[in-house]
């Protein structure tokens, strides 16, 4: 049983890990443990009453001075409370002073899993073993309630959490602060694994102790961003990617957001996560409830590795909907760094004609198709074909490249507006600019209210009038700059706040709305590359451009920081043209194409411009893919080496049932008169025999984990390396 409740004690229980908390006495909501599977024991027993000098205590405490909430285990902390730490709310009830008191309230479970007005959710089938936890809390005076939901994925090691304020008060409460979910934990001594980076740089992994104090990320760009990413892990000093214990923590949510860590005055530590909160607040109207996004939450004792493991599997399965989820995905050509702006239906034919002899499956017209749009400085908004510039209509391009055999993509950026469009000349309201003051531009380009229903109703109507137009197969939704100096005309003064917040929703309920009406549409997400790679958005795009770096090497780096919570079928990644056009460098087609193999496949280039010797390479490439698809997909996923101190890159595919297995990766730097590097592999059964592809030699599983397989010889920079090897017996 996956839920098991007994005096006001709440154990959730999923293969590998237990989480419990505790309704006390006085009706505070503790925290009591989470980790290792163990039984349903009240662990409220290692709390340790004492009466603490500065820490005070809540009336209801009487004269019990050893009871404060300023170092108790907490599962939802607010101000106001006397708990000085960072916390999950603030909310002022009527008098000015953010005040709240949360008792518990009343509980209910039932089997399956809660959803999310609005936001996206994991999710899960009927016959899924997955229970949901429901926890009401109520304010000490007020009607003011907070539900939390807790949802136990028991295959998974996954718990999510979510929370949604409810104001049964006959007057309006103010909300400037609620995160989501916190995790309070009785020792210090934790490492802090987060992921930062810019623009062409996402997702790089930094390890760093937590100290006494709070450790912060934020995103303040109205998107989760390329600077930060909205997952985290907490990691015992001697956790690897084979042993120890860590936590993981995803929030479900594509705008800014805010995680906090601290390590207190007792040497206890605290995380809390959730929606940005700089800018924000929320008005809530007597009878209105504010729903908070959805953390998932995931525990290992075996290393990093069963961690991601826990998040692919979990992601996959029951948080991406789209029906090309378990489809082969087309490999695809797109035209961007072949042509940019320049471009007709003519030169988009002649790559689409080298395309269908390599063998891929479908040609995408990226930006310039619309408007007037030859540059970056206009057009944007304007969603109509550009058919002088096209040389046809936009249903004959299509049906030309159809005719070819080929399937068809197609670029928009929805939430963005050029000052020269008409779109902007006839609607400069739609725009989030502040009144009277100039604009914050970023790629010369305007943010739309996605706020407004008038405006969603706009972008809605051009879409789709788009898609109808022609078979269009896949859509690439870009979203090229951050939100700054954000107001929409339609909120009053007071109610600014809401804006960034309503914006998501309102970007949420377009993409909802879109893939209603096309549900066999393939949706490709992207903002700059990974400026909006999270969980949140993977609930309506099965894939997301990882990085507008392209470079092979660089892409290492990025897809290695990646694959810790997301799944590899979620990268999207293509091979480009060389010179790389971000880094100058110069990396052969084939280390090109294994990088790009991580990932959903691609090429971005002209394809026309390739000697013989390259295109005999694509070709190649092309029908390893289509063999390797589903193993590198749907297989376990391991790090062999980190990049950042290992001087070269390997990532590996193993089957569920091990009976295959693909190594491919790259060495950055050939040296002279080296010996052979070795790699040691991961995730094999130990009594079995495996062979390498094209070679004789067989080796057991053990040998291989313990011992490793040798690289080939190194010749040359950035030289890429795949092997292949199937089990053949059990020993």
């Amino acid at each position: 049983m996956a839920i098991i409740i007994k005096d006001n004690v709440f154990t959730l229980q999923t293969k590998n890990s237990t989480y419990q908390m505790k309704a006390d006495s006085k009706g505070v909501l503790l925290h009591t443990y989470y980790g290792k599977k163990t039984d349903e024991t009240d662990y409220s027993y290692l709390i340790s009453m004492q009466d603490r000098g500065f820490s005070g205590n809540i009336y209801e405490a009487r004269e019990d001075r050893t009871y404060s909430l300023d170092f108790l285990p907490q599962e939802f902390p607010v101000r106001g409370s006397g708990d000085y730490r960072i916390s999950c709310m603030h909310a002022d009830l009527g008098t000015g002073v953010r005040d709240c008191l949360l008792f518990f309230d009343s509980y209910q479970t039932y089997h399956g899993k809660y959803g999310l007005e609005g936001l996206p959710a994991m999710f899960a089938s009927e016959d899924e073993p997955v229970d949901t936890l429901e926890i009401t809390l109520k304010d000490s005076q007020e009607e003011f309630y907070l539900h939390l939901y807790y949802g136990v994925f028991e295959e998974h090691d996954i718990i999510t959490r979510a929370a949604v304020v409810e104001n049964r008060t006959d007057q309006e409460i103010r909300l400037s602060k609620v995160l989501s979910a916190c995790l309070d934990m009785d020792h210090d001594g934790l490492d802090f694994i987060h992921f930062y980076g810019r623009h062409t740089r996402e997702r790089k992994m930094e390890r760093v102790p937590l100290f006494h104090g709070v450790t912060e990320l934020r995103s303040t760009r109205g998107t989760s961003s390329h600077q930060h990413n909205p997952f985290v892990i907490l990691a015992d000093k001697t956790t690897s990617e084979e042993m120890g214990e860590c936590y993981g923590f995803s929030l479900l949510y594509s705008g800014g957001f805010h995680l906090h860590a601290e390590v207190d005055q007792f040497h206890q530590t605290r995380l809390v996560v959730g929606i940005d909160d700089s800018v924000f607040t929320w008005s809530l109207q007597p009878g209105e409830r504010f729903v908070a996004p959805e953390v998932a939450m995931a525990y290992s004792n075996g290393g990093l590795s069963q961690l991601s493991h826990c998040y692919h599997n979990g992601f996959q399965k029951n948080l991406i909907r789209s029906r090309w989820k378990d489809k082969r995905r087309p490999i695809l050509v797109n035209n961007w760094e072949a042509t940019y702006f320049d471009f007709n239906a003519e030169n988009l034919l002649k790559i689409a004609e080298e395309a269908k002899e390599l063998e891929l499956d479908m040609l995408v017209l990226d930006d310039g198709w619309f408007g007037k749009r030859n540059d970056d400085f206009s057009g944007l908004g304007d969603w109509y074909v550009n058919e002088e510039k096209l040389g046809c209509t936009l249903k004959e391009l299509v049906d030309k490249v159809n005719g070819m055999g080929l399937q068809f993509g197609l670029w928009f950026e929805p939430e963005m507006v050029s000052e020269d469009s008409d779109l902007y000349r006839n609607h400069p309201d739609w725009a989030m600019v502040v009144p009277d003051r100039r604009p914050i531009r970023s790629r010369s380009q305007l943010v739309l209210d996605m706020s407004r229903e008038d405006v969603r109703d706009y972008i809605k109507e051009r879409l789709f009038a788009i898609l109808d137009s022609a078979n269009i197969q896949y859509v690439k939704w870009d979203m090229n700059r951050s939100v700054a100096a954000a107001y929409s005309v339609l909120l009053p003064r007071e109610r600014q706040g809401e804006l960034r917040h309503r914006y998501v929703l309102g970007l949420y309920e377009v993409m909802e709305a879109m893939l209603e009406r096309y549900p066999d549409l393939l949706l490709e997400g992207c903002s700059g590359g990974g400026g909006r790679f999270d969980a949140g958005m993977l609930y309506y795009c099965p894939q997301i451009w990882c990085s507008d770096d392209t470079d092979a090497h660089e892409r290492t780096v990025i897809q290695y920081g990646t694959s810790f919570f997301y799944p590899v079928s979620t990268v999207g990644s293509h091979v480009s043209a060389v010179p790389n056009h971000q880094t100058g460098r110069v990396t052969s087609i084939r280390t090109r194409g294994t990088v790009a193999m991580a990932g959903s496949f691609g090429y971005e280039l002209d394809l026309n411009k390739l000697d013989e010797e390259e295109k005999k390479e694509v070709s190649e490439q092309v029908k390893s893919y289509k063999k390797y698809q589903n193993l590198i997909y749907n297989g376990l996923y391991y790090r062999l080496c980190d990049p950042g101190e290992s001087g070269m890159s390997f990532w590996e595919f193993v089957s569920e049932d091990s009976l295959e297995v693909l190594v491919q990766g790259v060495v950055y730097r050939a040296q002279p008169n080296a010996l052979r590097r070795r790699l040691r592999l991961a995730g094999l059964s130990e009594e079995a025999k495996y062979r390498v592809t094209g070679e004789e030699s067989i080796y057991s599983g053990k040998t291989l984990m313990a011992g490793g397989i040798l690289l080939p010889e190194i010749k040359g920079d950035d030289m890429a390396v795949q092997i292949h090897l199937k089990r053949l017996s059990t020993l």
